[in-house]
């Protein structure tokens, strides 16, 4: 019989295929996507060792160190001691394993019991984290262990860090104990369907669907899809389509939405659906001139690049704050001539203020500045406005001169090839294909840069490498703020 990991028995709650392919076919599983996520947890769990043990007596079991035989052995054993707390302490049991985050020694009632804490990088308790303390508690359980009390951390977003390495308060702990305990013959069944699957020769046939990305999206998604054909126009296609209408229209067997009946679209769906049976564009230039025009000269096209630490970094920062290291700035003078600056700060250290002074020196006092999905630009602004109070008013100048250029290419503009998205990369393409950031080296999307930020601003990154990093960082946000120039471009008509 397979000893189950959590992490499989939470694959079979998923979906029983994936499960039987993480034992059988783990090759086949595409793990890019989760390699952040791996990093940000691991930080996370530093930071928890450190909140839960202030005084440094407990014990971390290093399963990458001592493999899972030995560290089930130690942590069998300092278990029945109870000298301190626990972190990964390694508990097997029913063809189960599981390592608890976080085991705090509680002897409040004359006995040695435990209070376990499962640490999450989420701003709240997601259902899935549920299943997750279900199944961890249940094995604790049946491995004789007894618990006091059973609950997640998580991150509380309304922190901020004051530096010295202090993160008392980062973690917002939430007690589940009642109702996980009342699930754990709802584990034991979850469990015995799992060895089932887990044991069977060949993979269980189960179609793809909306479980292979809930609560996250599969790895094998790929090969589950390998000999299937999609519509070239897919539902998911049409613009914030809700579930419900999406439901009604596959009823009807529609899968591709050049077939969806009009009565079921809005307006702009009814748009993508006319621009997607034709192969057409949409493009109102005389409405779009009209509307560019009323904010008078060319300006500024500006876009920040950020980064946002589950643990904060930097003092006077919170979890998940979007702090700019870099920004672009192409400007359009009256003149019609064209010129681009920029902000990049690979140091390491806290780039904000140096960042928002620049913003300030580059920006000037008056002509409009645009952007594309311009809230995000304004709440960047606005947060430099709240942490330095001295460059308040000059920031928030700039906040109130931000046009969205979004909206307006969503009411003018629409193209075939978009496929339902207005993001600047859908649109850039259709309007101006000369310009791709496939063409780009390196770093060609969001995610991207800020991969390339934490690598170049690494300890262990050599010189070459950081310069190599600084150049595509360059080019890829200043192809962003190009690509508005040339959308205004191509809807003011020049």
């Amino acid at each position: 019989m397979h000893n189950l990991s959590k992490s499989k028995i939470l694959a079979y709650r998923q979906c029983p295929k994936r499960l039987w392919l993480e034992i059988h076919k783990p090759e086949l599983r595409d793990d890019s996507a989760s390699e952040a996520a791996f990093a940000i947890g691991n930080r996370v769990g530093e930071v928890a060792r450190q909140v839960f043990d202030p005084h440094g007596n407990g014990a971390f079991i290093d399963i990458n160190a001592l493999g899972h035989a030995e560290a089930i052995s130690q942590s069998a054993m300092l278990l029945a001691e109870g000298s301190g707390p626990l972190f990964e302490a390694g508990l097997t049991a029913s063809g189960a394993l599981a390592y608890a985050d976080v085991m705090l020694p509680d002897r409040s009632d004359g006995t040695l019991r435990w209070r376990m804490i499962e640490v999450k990088s989420s701003t709240g308790v997601k259902d899935y984290h549920r299943d997750d303390i279900a199944v961890q508690s249940f094995i604790a359980a049946e491995s004789g262990v007894p618990l006091a009390s059973i609950a997640v951390a998580h991150i509380n977003n309304a922190f901020t860090y004051f530096g010295g390495g202090r993160y008392e308060g980062l973690f917002e702990v939430v007690d589940l104990t009642g109702e996980t305990v009342d699930r754990h013959e709802e584990v034991r069944q979850w469990l015995t369907l799992a060895h089932e699957i887990a044991n069977q020769p060949e993979e269980p046939a189960i179609e793809t669907g909306d479980h292979c990305n809930s609560p996250f999206t599969c790895g094998f998604c790929d090969y589950c899809n390998r000999d299937k054909t999609f519509p070239d126009y897919p539902l998911g296609s049409l613009p914030r389509l809700h579930p419900n209408r999406r439901a009604a229209i596959k009823e009807t067997g529609v899968e591709d939405l050049r077939d969806a009946p009009d009565e079921l679209l809005n307006a702009i769906q009814q748009r993508v659906k006319e621009c997607s049976v034709t192969g057409e564009p949409y493009f109102n230039a005389e409405s779009a001139a009209a509307e560019l025009a009323a904010f008078g000269d060319p300006g500024y096209f500006l876009d920040f690049e950020t980064i946002a630490f589950a643990v904060p970094r930097w003092e006077g920062t919170r979890p998940y704050q979007q702090l700019p290291f870099q920004f672009s700035l192409h400007i359009l003078h009256s003149d019609g001539c064209m010129e681009h600056q920029g902000f990049l700060d690979l140091s390491g250290a806290d780039p904000s203020q140096a960042c928002a002074v620049e913003l300030i020196r580059l920006c000037g006092n008056k002509g409009p500045v645009f952007a594309y999905n311009a809230g995000f630009e304004s709440r960047v602004i606005r947060e430099l406005a709240e942490r330095f109070p001295e460059l308040a008013s000059r920031l928030s100048a700039i906040a109130a001169r931000l046009v969205d250029l979004l909206p307006i290419a969503r009411r003018h503009y629409y193209h075939p090839s978009q496929h339902g998205s207005w993001s600047i990369k859908a649109v850039l393409p259709a309007l101006c294909p000369d310009l791709s950031y496939d063409a780009l080296d390196g770093v060609q999307d969001g995610n991207m840069a800020q991969a390339a930020y934490q690598e170049a601003i690494a300890s262990e990154t050599t010189g070459e490498r950081k310069a190599q990093l600084k150049e595509q960082l360059h080019e890829y946000c200043k192809l962003d703020t190009l690509a508005m120039v040339r959308i205004w471009q191509a809807f003011k008509g020049n």
